[in-house]
């Protein structure tokens, strides 16, 4: 195991390898929890299109979210709206299908299999379960993933900020204008419903990266935490050091010419090593009075 997969499985809680190999094997192709799950809604696309055009089309009413269903007991829809993908939309569906594959299997490998399934699950109903509360005021009925997975691309972004996108642009900076525009599509022409779902899945996928410590640093986040902290009450002083005294200084000039003495006598002394040994003498008398 590399050094990058250990510094995950420490950050992400995972205590074997076994969540950053892959689910199983196609031949030569590995086969992920991405792979998997793109899979999953390929068939499910092709079973609504057969379901609409043959019937009996109104089993997909059940599955799609009603936030008053829901409260009647209904629980079901709050994530098997997401796997219902409308003929008319294949061709967006398409897109996103490849949208996950690329961007997902590239979280996947970073946190691995399990905060990934955690991450997608999050993603599915966290928005449901707030629109559901929504629906308390405002009745909510909606169908399909595309926010859903819009939300990957968002932690992915969370986690390569810098990574370049279309035209060269950083993905952080990509993930801002689609942000952007997906919002206005939906400020203008649906429901707020929608608008609510599609900020609650970038909140819900941006910090779901950033509570595992990955991304970049966020300059006024950190400074808004240090000044949130409690203040120590008790004021740590640096451990004191030893004062130096004059018997300390006199002592490193005398102790060489001592070593001199002990060497060739005190008649091997110069001048000049004779007046420091003087000097040195008087000093010790007057600190000693």
């Amino acid at each position: 195991m590399g050094k990058g997969t250990v510094v995950n499985c420490l950050m992400f809680g995972v205590t074997t390898s076994d969540d950053y190999r892959p689910v199983g094997w196609m031949g030569r192709y590995p086969v992920d929890v991405t792979t998997i799950l793109v899979g999953a809604h390929v068939v499910l696309a092709v079973f609504t299109a057969f379901l609409v055009r043959f019937g009996p089309a109104r089993f997909l009413e059940s599955l799609m979210f009603d936030s008053p269903a829901v409260w009647h007991g209904e629980v079901w829809r709050l994530f098997t709206y997401a796997f219902i993908h409308p003929p008319g939309m294949l061709l967006w569906f398409a897109i996103e299908m490849y949208m996950l594959f690329v961007f997902g299997r590239e979280v996947e490998k970073f946190i691995g299999q399990r905060a990934f399934i955690v991450l997608y699950a999050v993603l599915l109903l966290v928005p449901a379960i707030v629109l559901a509360i929504w629906g308390v005021w405002q009745a909510a009925l909606f169908a399909g993933s595309p926010i859903l997975h819009f939300g990957i691309f968002v932690a992915f972004a969370t986690i390569y900020p810098s990574a370049e996108m279309f035209l060269r642009i950083s993905a952080k900076w990509t993930a801002g204008i689609l942000i952007g525009i997906y919002s206005l599509m939906m400020l203008a022409g649906q429901p707020w419903y929608n608008l609510v779902a599609l900020w609650v899945t970038v909140a819900a996928a941006f910090i779901f990266i950033r509570t595992r410590g990955v991304g970049a640093e966020l300059v006024w986040w950190e400074n808004v935490k240090s000044q949130l902290q409690p203040k120590p009450k008790f004021k740590v002083l640096p451990k004191a050091r030893p004062v130096p005294t004059p018997a300390d200084g006199i002592a490193a000039s005398v102790d060489p010419i001592l070593d001199k003495i002990a060497q060739s006598g005190i008649a091997s002394l110069t001048p000049g090593e004779r007046q420091t040994l003087d000097r040195a003498r008087e000093e010790l008398l007057k600190s000693s009075e």
